[in-house]
């Protein structure tokens, strides 16, 4: 019967804008009814918009101007206090940002030879312990870990050995950050490589390949032991890594789905439900997911070794949005089920999403 099925979730759409121009990716303001909106204008500007949501609909609040068109933004190794903007442009420079005063950086550094395709930060809001820290993927090749209390040189610097063709870099995402010491950082590839950097070790950790372009990679959370990691790629897959357990030549388990056949260009996990995840769509769709556990996360191999014990994924909702590929994607820290995305049919939308505490 109806009345004995779990009450599914509900994508609402809240309030929507037509931009007029191309939108890289939005941020929600912590602790606020605010949010970002970065991106690149016809005649090859960069443009970052704040908005604010008043009774269903946004309002602007301001518009700034900047050379270079911007792709990515983050808060995460930011104070709470001061609620700077990291972000990465098409230069290949890393700028940090006072929305109060944004005329000029506070921070600036040409961080890569070419565009930035992705930034996360750690440290910040109260998230991760350690120094605040920003990790910058590009289409150099390299990943490189900025601290902004130091000017000009990385404090992490990974590419590619003598020899070895430099890849794209698509997405970077850090993790593992329980304490003032143990840090990774993950990065994926256009030809599908997925590197496990360790930052306390300055090693590579780990590698896979997942056979096709890496879009998105996230940590279900960042300031705890590794627990899960999602990678989304070009062919409509992703892929669910469990990073408890590390077997010595089988590395973690995973579980991979395919949602749709499109490619997946973000994956964000609910703020208040680390097992609670939505991916966005080239198909201008989103999907709502939860990883449910097996019943024991590990066992012994035949030689006794420990490996991981991938769970299962299960569908929660679905909704198409436009006709354009959904290309960024925020949930609030703050409000619970409420989440922002940007598309390339150049509209930003805030949804909100019903009955996440049933599931």
């Amino acid at each position: 019967s109806s009345a004995s099925a779990p009450e599914r979730p509900q994508v609402v759409s809240h309030a929507q804008q037509a931009l007029p121009y191309t939108l890289f990716d939005c941020k929600w303001v912590p602790r606020s009814a605010r949010l970002l909106c970065l991106g690149s204008a016809a005649r090859g500007t960069g443009l970052l918009q704040l908005y604010e949501l008043r009774a269903g609909r946004l309002a602007l609040l301001c518009e700034i101007e900047k050379a270079k068109p911007i792709k990515c933004g983050t808060f995460g190794a930011t104070s709470l206090q001061q609620r700077y903007l990291a972000t990465g442009d098409f230069g290949g420079s890393l700028n940090i940002w006072n929305l109060e005063a944004p005329e000029i950086p506070v921070y600036s550094v040409k961080g890569h030879k070419e565009i930035i395709n992705s930034i996360d930060g750690v440290g910040g809001l109260g998230i991760g312990e350690g120094a605040p820290e920003i990790v910058t993927g590009s289409r150099d090749g390299t990943v490189k870990v900025w601290d902004p209390r130091q000017k000009e040189t990385p404090v992490a610097n990974m590419e590619p050995v003598q020899g070895e063709s430099k890849r794209d870099c698509w997405t970077v995402a850090f993790g593992n950050a329980y304490n003032q010491e143990e840090r990774v950082v993950c990065a994926g590839y256009d030809n599908g490589d997925i590197k496990l950097f360790d930052l306390k070790t300055m090693s590579l950790r780990w590698e896979t390949n997942i056979k096709n372009g890496v879009c998105s990679v996230e940590f279900d959370r960042k300031d705890i032991n590794m627990n899960k990691l999602v990678a989304t790629s070009l062919d409509g897959k992703f892929h669910v890594f469990d990073m408890r357990t590390q077997h010595p030549t089988k590395g973690f388990a995973s579980v991979s789905e395919k949602a749709q056949k499109s490619t997946i260009w973000q994956v964000r996990h609910l703020p208040q439900n680390r097992d609670i995840f939505m991916t966005s769509g080239g198909a201008g769709s989103l999907h709502l997911w939860k990883y449910e556990y097996p019943a024991q996360r590990s066992k012994k191999d035949a030689e006794g070794a420990e490996m991981g014990v991938a769970g299962s994924i299960s569908l929660l909702q679905n909704v198409t949005l436009s006709t354009q590929p959904i290309s960024s994607l925020d949930w609030s820290p703050d409000k619970k089920g409420l989440c922002v995305c940007g598309a390339f049919d150049q509209t930003v939308r805030v949804l909100i999403v019903t009955k996440l505490n049933k599931v």
